[in-house]
């Protein structure tokens, strides 16, 4: 049985992105893609081809993200879910681009969703009133995304968040790594890739010690950082999304076999390639791959199948 605790539905990028949700026969844009090329090698790097990627291809990397991310719908969602054996998903709205509301209609269609909630920082909101309402109609958790959100994890406003929806005891998710998702003038506008640095959550994870986070693809390139500043902090878990399976090796030692989750970021990644990558780490260890693939995130989100 698999989990995957790190998943979205709808263009996270774009005004109205829960519209793509519903779209059909939708097929990825042909384009020169190199996050498949390292899904090839289960995301094995070097300092050379993180310097590669991170900087003489981060546009080309880019465009093949944004292609992967106008996939995003429930149809290929559900297909991608049938075809690599994954019994429910976590999914992730970034307000205001895709909703709860957006989220919790898909979930209302298929069971197998399992819905965050978001906040929209952009607008005077009451934090409490709203993530109350979404808890209390389905919600299991909140996503954070400094990045595309531009709200840093250290600021008042995500201070205020994570109080009101820590009452709730469910998990807080939050992008991790620095990243650019947009191209052109908007890379300017639209984003601040600072604010994925793993030191911008260390005030947020220490400051709500009874709040369960969630390290986005524990950090990305650096995910070597999130272990030495989060490993020994018995609150904060990582997904998998995006690490090879000597990464994960290294996060299960660091966090313990019960800190460490399966996740593939789908679309933007892909599961079945992040599943193979955990099944190399555990190297045949059913007891810690059940861990790693479920249980861990079944008790965290309190469901169960």
């Amino acid at each position: 049985m698999i989990i995957d605790v790190h998943t979205h539905l709808g263009d996270i990028l774009s005004p109205d992105g829960g519209k793509l949700i519903y779209h059909i026969g939708v097929k990825k844009q042909r384009v020169l893609d190199f996050i498949s090329v390292a899904e090839l090698g289960l995301y094995k790097t070097n300092p050379v081809t993180e310097w590669a990627f991170k900087s003489l291809l981060q546009d080309q990397v880019t465009k093949a993200a944004r292609a992967r991310n106008l996939t995003a719908t429930l149809e290929n969602f559900r297909k991608s879910m049938d075809d690599n054996h994954v019994l429910i998903s976590a999914c992730m709205p970034i307000a205001p681009y895709v909703t709860f509301c957006d989220l919790k209609k898909a979930a209302q269609t298929d069971s197998g969703i399992v819905p965050f909630t978001s906040f929209d920082f952009s607008l005077d909101q009451d934090p409490t009133q709203i993530l109350d309402r979404d808890v209390a109609e389905g919600a299991k958790g909140l996503k954070l995304h400094p990045i595309i959100q531009r709200e840093p994890l250290f600021s008042d406003k995500t201070f205020k968040v994570v109080e009101a929806f820590g009452t709730h005891r469910l998990p807080v998710l939050f992008h991790c790594g620095v990243y650019s998702y947009y191209l052109g003038r908007e890379k300017k506008e639209m984003q601040e890739p600072a604010y994925g640095s793993p030191q911008d959550a260390v005030k947020l994870c220490t400051s709500f010690p009874g709040v369960a986070f969630i390290v986005g693809h524990a950090g990305l390139f650096q995910y070597r950082e999130i272990i030495d500043l989060f490993a020994g902090r018995k609150n904060v878990y990582v997904d998998t999304s995006f690490q090879s399976p000597s990464a994960i090796k290294e996060l299960i030692r660091a966090f313990g076999p019960q800190r460490v989750m399966y996740a593939s970021d789908w679309p933007w990644g892909d599961r079945k390639t992040n599943i193979r990558s955990v099944a190399k780490a555990c190297g045949g260890d059913k007891s810690l791959e059940r861990l790693i693939y479920y249980e861990n995130a079944a008790r965290l989100l309190d469901v169960s199948t």
